[in-house]
């Protein structure tokens, strides 16, 4: 089998000492310098932006409209694009975020872990098993566990097994969500097409039904679990990104829909 053609699942199973490798990189003297004014840059924009998006909620259950701590943990996975405005509404809820260990994810870090939550070293090209684990154990003390699924390089849109794997592993289901944002600064250039909500913008945040994965399943099984966590991925992208080009009218059927 060669490489083009293996799934994503396939892909995640060798090599393993990559997979479990977290060991952090080697950082340029500028890099290590810049590490912590990029993080405390980031995090005041959250911080000042955050407190005036106006967010609506679409389904959910523990992670909307009916959140609840004492509910057991679920397993979390969204879109890289939508991150910013992710983290300030799910801020401070006991969740673990799968992180990367290159020079983006150390500054990335030190931005989430100011917002509540903690995290898992590892990423879907290196130490993701070792991060699955650490997962594992979180969601077992009570923990949520998330994945930005597309990142941490893309492609945009296209959905990494981690959740999935966890899934299995867990039994605890998979929440799929999008936010779209009426208006954003959207940077062309970035390989996520990533947003920053302007203030006080309106958002939508659209939350699919849990995604079951049995324990016991096989590969196949897993891999058709994975593909219809792609599918649920690009539905509640399509409603939420295209929210604010509704009629009011066909935001209450939406609504009707996805609140019943």
């Amino acid at each position: 089998m060669t490489e083009q053609a293996k799934t994503p699942i396939q892909q995640e199973e060798q090599p393993l000492l990559v997979h479990f490798d977290t060991r952090l990189p080697k950082l340029t003297f500028l890099q290590r310098r810049l590490i912590p004014v990029i993080g405390w840059t980031v995090w005041a924009v959250i911080r000042a932006l955050g407190p005036t998006i106006r967010f609506e909620v679409l389904g959910g259950q523990k992670a909307g409209r009916e959140y609840r701590p004492d509910l057991p943990p679920h397993i979390y996975a969204f879109w890289h694009r939508c991150i910013l405005a992710g983290a300030w509404y799910f801020r401070n809820r006991n969740g673990v975020l799968m992180n990367t260990t290159n020079f983006d994810g150390q500054w990335t870090r030190r931005v989430i872990e100011r917002l509540g939550f903690l995290t898992a070293q590892g990423s879907s090209t290196r130490g993701g098993l070792r991060g699955l684990a650490v997962m594992a154990q979180r969601l077992e003390e009570g923990f949520d566990a998330a994945f930005t699924i597309d990142g941490p390089r893309g492609p945009r849109y296209v959905a990494k097994p981690g959740p999935v794997m966890l899934a299995r592993r867990t039994g605890r289901p998979i929440l799929l969500f999008h936010i779209g944002v009426e208006r954003a600064w959207t940077l062309r250039k970035t390989w996520d097409l990533f947003q920053i909500p302007k203030p006080f913008t309106r958002a939508i945040l659209v939350i699919a039904p849990p995604l079951e994965v049995p324990q016991g399943i096989d590969r196949e099984g897993l891999e058709q679990k994975h593909q219809e966590m792609q599918k649920i991925l690009e539905r509640v992208r399509d409603v939420a990104e295209g929210w604010f080009s509704l009629s009011e009218a066909e935001r209450e059927h939406e609504r009707a829909i996805w609140n019943a």
